[in-house]
């Protein structure tokens, strides 16, 4: 019978410099590897939708609002108007990452994308969160490519159209956030 190893004595020495680092986590593939992505005219439709679900109710009641603005003494028409612009910014900026937070089956999905069967997905994976998505879709395409950059008109001319030559049908603003749009 062959004696048995003994048991490895621990390391009782000091801290060798720089301290033991954990390997390297072995390459795991994208989060949108393998999935087919969506195409130009997919994403074009889910934003129209979108626009069409966000803009009808927000015309309604800042219509509504302007009216009461126009109609009303001096006072009246500050507060309407007051309230007809803050509803539009805060429907604007909080429709797309509220919806896109979602958990479950609809995570990083707007009504629009729902609709058209498509999905937004982060590069290295994990839940869209209000964060990713306020960032994404605020920030990065409304301010951004939106304001800052409509001023010069090309910016976000060449996000809109940036899909069409990308070999991962990617817009600028996907590039900037790490993401991709996938098809369900």
């Amino acid at each position: 019978m062959a004696p048995r190893p003994e048991a490895p004595v621990p390391y009782g020495g000091p801290v060798p410099p720089g301290g033991w680092q954990q390997p390297p986590a072995p390459a795991t593939p994208e989060a949108w590897e393998g999935r087919p992505l969506a195409s130009w005219w997919s994403r074009v439709g889910a934003a129209l939708l979108d626009w069409l679900i966000l803009f009808v109710p927000l015309a309604i009641l800042v219509g509504i609002l302007v009216a009461v603005a126009i109609d009303g003494s001096g006072a009246v028409a500050i507060v309407g108007w007051s309230l007809a612009i803050v509803l539009y910014l805060a429907g604007v900026s909080l429709y797309a990452p509220l919806l896109m937070a979602r958990s479950g089956s609809a995570n990083g999905q707007t009504w629009g994308k729902q609709i058209v069967g498509i999905r937004v997905v982060r590069d290295k994976g994990g839940h869209v969160d209000f964060g990713y998505a306020f960032l994404r879709e605020v920030v990065i395409k409304w301010l951004l490519f939106g304001v800052i950059g409509g001023t010069f008109v090309i910016p976000p001319i060449l996000d809109w159209l940036w899909p069409l030559w990308d070999d991962e049908n990617r817009a600028l603003h996907d590039m900037l956030v790490s993401s991709h749009v996938v098809r369900d």
